[in-house]
């Protein structure tokens, strides 16, 4: 069945690569305790593995120069204000009031002194962010993503991240999901039409050897 549902993509024209630019930023979606804590409504049974994929991922980029960019989910007030038709469809967004526990970052992936912090009110690190300009002034043509939840801000994020022009490369040991049928449907329609879903190794092998330094914008 795998086999046919990709030769019928291939025929469309679906699955090609858009491959890696000469200047990556890694970018890590919403590597909060919402999702690792076994406590939290939000709780992803597959967080920890993709937790530890996405430090590696900070490390070999801090290591090579290239930036690295964090994002939270963060309201200072009310969910149902600050993000109304969203928090009507997913209450679950109080979780990442101001003061909530579940808003922190984990100890396996935190951001460290150097990273930008990306603080947005829906899905995608783009949205009304500011992200795609500090990107391009820091020289960056392709971005490295892992984080929390594949089916919805890694999606929206990576989506995004094309129609800015960056060249997204979505690393699948540090994605994660509620549930695997979620999971892979949206790794399989991101291959094929908006992004590069890659392994880790790969991605680290590209940051430790293809990164150039940071600049200044």
């Amino acid at each position: 069945m795998a086999g046919r549902l990709d030769d019928d993509y291939a025929r469309a024209g679906f699955g090609r690569r858009v491959g890696w630019g000469e200047r990556p930023a890694v970018l890590l979606v919403d590597a909060v305790r919402a999702y690792a804590d076994p406590a939290s409504h939000l709780y992803l049974r597959t967080a920890e593995p993709a937790l530890a994929a996405m430090a590696a991922l900070a490390r070999a980029a801090r290591a090579a120069g290239a930036p690295v960019v964090f994002t939270a989910v963060h309201y200072a007030g009310d969910p149902a204000a600050d993000a109304p038709h969203f928090h009507r469809k997913v209450p679950g967004l109080d979780a990442f009031r101001a003061g909530s526990p579940y808003a922190d970052f984990t100890e396996v992936c935190r951001p460290a002194d150097g990273d930008l912090l990306v603080r947005k009110h829906y899905p995608s690190a783009f949205f009304a962010t500011g992200l795609d300009r500090w990107l391009a002034g820091h020289g960056v043509d392709t971005v490295v993503v892992g984080g929390f939840s594949t089916s919805g801000c890694v999606r929206a994020s990576a989506l995004d991240a094309l129609q800015y022009g960056f060249r997204p490369q979505v690393v699948r040991e540090s994605v994660a999901d509620r549930d695997p049928g979620p999971h892979e449907a949206n790794l399989f329609d991101l291959d094929s039409k908006y992004a590069d879903v890659i392994a880790l190794e790969e991605a680290l092998g590209r940051l430790s050897s293809g990164a150039a330094p940071r600049r200044t914008p």
